[in-house]
């Protein structure tokens, strides 16, 4: 790798810790490439991405980033998962990790705050994107659909006794 290839990866790897909601740090020694295919896969689906680079590469483009405080995880084989939704990217490597002993989470940064194992599972727990956004829509309808029931229910209840009425009239 000549020292322009060196360059635009550590742009391209300062551009992800830049626009990452989450970035999570791991060790993968042992794992195989289909293992590895499965975890690229399974991040893809859920919107994020990983990505192996250089220790001392990703050191530099840590440089006066949000997120410079992983610089200390990034030792030995280490491979980075990280999405824009800040939940994705953990749940990948949570899901990963339970499934695989040789996948291991070092921890990982969400902005400027650094995740240790712990904070990464926490933050694997948390409801995604979607997830939120589909209970507040439900929070935002639920209003609505209540004010229709309570309009149209003295009408029934009108009709009823209405029939009610009209049932003892005729008999």
């Amino acid at each position: 790798m000549d020292r322009a290839q060196k360059e635009q990866l550590v742009d391209e790897l300062g551009q992800i810790f830049e626009s990452s909601g989450v970035v999570v740090v791991s060790h993968y020694a042992g794992l195989t490439v289909a293992e590895m295919q499965d975890l690229r896969a399974k991040a893809r689906e859920a919107g994020g991405s990983v990505r192996v680079a250089k220790n001392r590469l990703a050191k530099i483009a840590l440089e006066g980033k949000p997120c410079a405080s992983i610089a200390d995880l990034l030792s030995g084989m280490t491979v980075l998962t990280y999405s824009e939704d800040p939940v994705a990217a953990a749940k990948v490597a949570q899901e990963y990790a339970k499934g695989n002993d040789k996948f291991v989470i070092l921890g990982g940064a969400m902005g400027e705050n650094a995740l240790d194992v712990a904070g990464v599972e926490a933050v694997s727990k948390m409801p995604s994107r979607e997830e939120l956004i589909s209970t507040i829509a439900g929070m935002l309808g639920a209003p609505a659909s209540n004010i229709a029931g309570a309009i149209g229910a003295p009408a029934s209840n009108i009709a009823s006794i209405l029939s009610t009425i009209e049932d003892k009239a005729a008999a």
